[in-house]
Parts: structure tokens; C-alpha cells; sequence
């Protein structure tokens, strides 16, 4: 929803060329939501799913930081620091996002596959 809102004022403000990032970590948060909640990650073993929540958080975390910072110096319309504002507020929970999925990774880590040597020295 943040993305979105984020997404939005970009559009609204002058520094539209900035408007790209929020929309593609909005529809990649939708897809990362519809995949959990119809349960492709239980369908797809092959990908590490935690790994790619991991690093959707991460990378949006920088990038939100960036444009923030290049919103809120270079324009100077009140759309433009709604969307730096925003912005910041996003790194912020991005960055709380990023710490819990860090911990849920390490977990999904340690237990390793079952086709692995460690999986069946543990049987």
C-alpha cells in the first residue's frame, strides 16, 4: 500500500521520472502477496522463496532511500516531498521487513533440503 501511495505522488509531483521504482516494487510486492496466499511457494520447491523476499526487501530498502534523498533536495513541490517523505517512511519498514525476513531466511537455511547428505545423516 506504501508503494502505492508512493507511486501515486511521484505521478502527481514533478519529479515523475522517479515514478517507475515505486510501481515496479508495488507489482512485485502483489505477485510475492498472490504467490504466498495461493500457496505457489508450497508448489514450487526450486526457488528459495525466503531469498527472494530477502532481497526484494533489500533492494527496495536502498532504492527508496535514494530516490527519497533525490526527491526531497531537488524538487521543491509539495508532491515531490510527500513522495520523499513517504519514501523515508517505506526504508524505515522495508528496513523492519528486512530483519524479520533475515531471520526467517536463516531459518529456512538450517534446515536444509531433504536430498541433501545432511538431511539423511539426520533420518
Amino acid at each position: 500500500v506504501l508503494s502505492f501511495i508512493i507511486f501515486i505522488c511521484y505521478i502527481a509531483s514533478l519529479a515523475a521520472s522517479f515514478m517507475m521504482a515505486p510501481l515496479l516494487e508495488f507489482l512485485l510486492a502483489l505477485f510475492l502477496f498472490f504467490a504466498y496466499s495461493s500457496k505457489l511457494n508450497e508448489k514450487f520447491k526450486g526457488l528459495y522463496w525466503p531469498l527472494t523476499d530477502f532481497l526484494r526487501c533489500v533492494t527496495a530498502a536502498i532504492i527508496y532511500f535514494a530516490i527519497s534523498i533525490a526527491a526531497v533536495s531537488k524538487y521543491s513541490d509539495g508532491a515531490s516531498k510527500a513522495a520523499g517523505v513517504f519514501g523515508f517512511v517505506a526504508t524505515i519498514v522495508f528496513a523492519i521487513d528486512f530483519y524479520i525476513t533475515f531471520n526467517d531466511l536463516v531459518t529456512f537455511l538450517k534446515q536444509g533440503s531433504p536430498d541433501s547428505p545432511e538431511g539423511h545423516k539426520s533420518e
